[in-house]
Formats: C-alpha cells, sequence, structure tokens
C-alpha cells in the first residue's frame, strides 16, 4: 500500500468524527456555483501530493447527510481535508443551500429531493470546469441521504465514474433494472435502525443484474454510523476503490 493509499485510509473513518478542520491538501476555500436561480456554496480542498500542480487530478464531491453542515460540518471537512491529501481535488457541496435549509425537512423531502439531485448535477457541471480537474475522472461520495442523492445523480450522469454510498437508503427514482451505474461502493451496518441493510442488500441485487462493477460490505452489529474496526476496514476499501477506478 503506498502513501496516497494510507492517507485516503485515513480519511474515510473520520466521516462519523467530530474534530479540528484538517487542510492537508491545501488551504480550503469557499466558493459557489448557480442552482436553479441560487447560489449554493462550495468549499474546495485543493488535492494535496506529490504531483505538479499542472497535471489534472481526479475530483470528487462530498455530499453531507441529512444532518446538514451546520452542526456537523467539521467531520466532513476534516474528511474532504485528508482525502485532498491523498491526491483527490474534494469539494463539500451545501445541497441544501439550493432550498434555504440548514438540515433537510423531512416534512417536504419528497419534493425537495429532485431540486437536490439538480444541484448536485450541477455541481458536477462546476467541478468538472475547475482548474487542474481531470474532467473523466469525477466520482461521488455521499453519506446517508448523500448517498441516496450520489445514486440519483450517477444514473442520469454518465461524467460520474465512481460512486461511495454510506448508509444510504435505495432511492425511490432508481429504476429496478438498466440504472446505468458507475462502479459502486456500498458500505453500510448490520444494525442501522435509521436506514435498513436491506437497502444495501436490494442496490448490490440491482448493481449485479445490471453487470455494474460493485462492492457491498454489510457490518455486522454496526449501526447508521461505523464504528471501530469496521471503520478501518471501510477506509480500506475506499481507498482501494477510488484509486481503482479513477
Amino acid at each position: 500500500m503506498d502513501r496516497r493509499q494510507l492517507m485516503l485510509g485515513a480519511a474515510l473513518p473520520l466521516l462519523p468524527l467530530s474534530g479540528a478542520v484538517a487542510q492537508e491538501g491545501g488551504s480550503a476555500s469557499m466558493q459557489e456555483f448557480i442552482s436553479g436561480g441560487r447560489a449554493v456554496r462550495a468549499e474546495w480542498f485543493p488535492a494535496g501530493g506529490a504531483a505538479t500542480r499542472e497535471e489534472a487530478r481526479p475530483a470528487l464531491l462530498l455530499l453531507h447527510g441529512a444532518d446538514g453542515l451546520a452542526w456537523n460540518g467539521d467531520r466532513y471537512r476534516l474528511a474532504a481535508g485528508l482525502v485532498a491529501a491523498s491526491g483527490f481535488h474534494v469539494a463539500l457541496i451545501h445541497y441544501l443551500d439550493r432550498t434555504g435549509d440548514r438540515g433537510a425537512n423531512y416534512g417536504t423531502l419528497r419534493d425537495d429531493y429532485p431540486l437536490w439531485t439538480g444541484t448536485i448535477r450541477d455541481a458536477v457541471t462546476w467541478l468538472a470546469e475547475q482548474p487542474g480537474v481531470a474532467p473523466d475522472r469525477l466520482g461521488l461520495i455521499g453519506v446517508s441521504l448523500g448517498g441516496a442523492l450520489a445514486l440519483s445523480t450517477a444514473a442520469v450522469d454518465r461524467r460520474v465514474k465512481a460512486v461511495v454510498e454510506y448508509s444510504g437508503p435505495v432511492p425511490d427514482d432508481l429504476p429496478a433494472s438498466g440504472a446505468g451505474l458507475p462502479p459502486t461502493l456500498v458500505l453500510h451496518g448490520e444494525a442501522d435502525r435509521i436506514v435498513p441493510a436491506s437497502h444495501a442488500r436490494r442496490l448490490g441485487q440491482l448493481l449485479e443484474q445490471d453487470g455494474t462493477p460493485h462492492e457491498v460490505q454489510v457490518y455486522p452489529g454496526q449501526g447508521h454510523v461505523l464504528n471501530g474496526a469496521a471503520q478501518f476496514d471501510a477506509a480500506s476499501r475506499v481507498s482501494a476503490f477510488l484509486l481503482r477506478h479513477l
């Protein structure tokens, strides 16, 4: 395992944890793009590593869960900074800006969901246009609600070449067959009481019947947030997956 894999492997276990903001990939900056007539913020973490600044790098959108970024943003920023340090550009997308929410409003979620997916597609366009980004090497990492949004986006946007989905539900708009998803990694806790693990297994079946390269790992005894050894195993899987497909 090389240094890049080790750095990326260290990043993903931090998604469930709060802590200081890490910016090893370079100083994060707040940028924005327009979606649906609204300004949507994007926290940009430029890729670090040994390659030259002129070399185009793969890039990822990091999609937070329903809790948003107002309360638990540091855990996502910490992960974004460390993933960037491994050689990927990373953008943490404030997709809730599209609907003016701090956290997902479950009363309007069905109406808001297509607006958020539209914003994430706009974010893919914005990402592909950023200096130093290889537009043919784009991926999505989604957590919980962000995982569902990543799947919905990747099913209609062929620019997305890889998806990592943590503890997310199978979205209602994902077709039962022929979704055309890119290579997908699915990580879930068996004891998840928020999104049952049956969603991960169902997604695995859909990917299998479509012939999509995929991996599904369901961790016994783990809940909606992975802890302990499961965190580190998941990190290793994410590392290998992204380095292989992007």
